[in-house]
């Protein structure tokens, strides 16, 4: 699934190129997790705007209204001045001055959705559960400290979660949660201050990572030039059970919290 590195690296292939391009022609395939709720001809003869990102959305801004998108499990974006015709699983099609954004999604959980602003209507009530961004200077380890104390589930589920702070998904939760030396079993109440203040200053180096390594393919992830990302590759725990630690050679743990896959050592992460 495209996490927060993924979906940033995304919108950064296609944001500067589109913003300011007039939308000239809608296409909608087979439909996606949620309808677009409106008609597509509104859509047209539109500025596009400054493209932004908020957890796992993008907010793509037109002169009335504008388009929340969401890459679901398994989609993906790419813009370009010629893409072809569309094949079985390319199910939006935006054409601009500029070039078509096409939205392909083998499994249909990304959506489209069209809100009369990111502030108000359906991508509000979207938007309103979201955590804080891990780069928000509010996140630290007294922000953190205060979010899990009435919280009694594993910590590495309290990340997962996306109330507190968006974008440590499954990859990204396991690597920062051997970083700061903490088993992803641990009872979120229980992370004392320092633990938090470790823990949130590595969510952030993590996926600052993710960022320069142009996210993590594990599938089929691409920016919207079709480049994959290398994060995988330089992952500590993630993918590697039974291999030796990096820092005290004990093999990598694994186990399934939650129906996912948590990477750990057991000698250098403590409960």
């Amino acid at each position: 699934m495209p996490e927060l590195p993924e979906v940033e690296i995304t919108r950064l292939s296609f944001a500067s190129r589109i913003q300011g391009a007039r939308t000239t022609g809608v296409r909608v395939g087979k439909p996606l997790r949620w309808p677009i709720g409106c008609d597509p001809q509104h859509l047209l003869s539109q500025s596009v705007g400054e493209v932004v990102r908020r957890g796992k959305y993008l907010w793509l801004p037109l002169e009335s209204g504008g388009l929340l998108l969401h890459l679901g499990m398994s989609g993906s974006l790419s813009f370009a001045a010629n893409v072809g015709e569309p094949g079985r699983h390319d199910h939006f099609d935006l054409s601009t001055t500029k070039g078509t954004l096409r939205l392909t999604d083998p499994r249909r959980f990304g959506a489209v959705v069209w809100s009369p602003s990111m502030h108000s209507g359906p991508a509000a009530k979207l938007l309103c559960g979201l955590g804080l961004e891990p780069f928000d200077a509010e996140f630290d380890g007294a922000y953190l400290k205060s979010a899990l104390r009435s919280r009694s589930g594993p910590i590495k589920q309290a990340l997962l979660s996306g109330a507190i702070v968006v974008g440590a998904g499954n990859i990204y939760a396991c690597e920062a949660l051997f970083e700061a030396g903490i088993d992803p079993r641990t009872r979120s109440s229980k992370l004392s201050l320092a633990r938090c203040e470790r823990l949130a200053a590595a969510v952030r180096r993590t996926l600052a990572r993710a960022l320069d390594l142009g996210g993590s393919t594990l599938r089929d992830f691409r920016d919207a030039h079709g480049i994959a990302g290398e994060f995988q590759l330089h992952a500590q725990v993630y993918g590697r059970e039974h291999e030796p630690c990096a820092r005290c050679s004990a093999p990598i743990r694994r186990i399934v919290q939650g129906q996912r896959a948590s990477y750990f050592c057991g000698r250098c992460q403590r409960r």
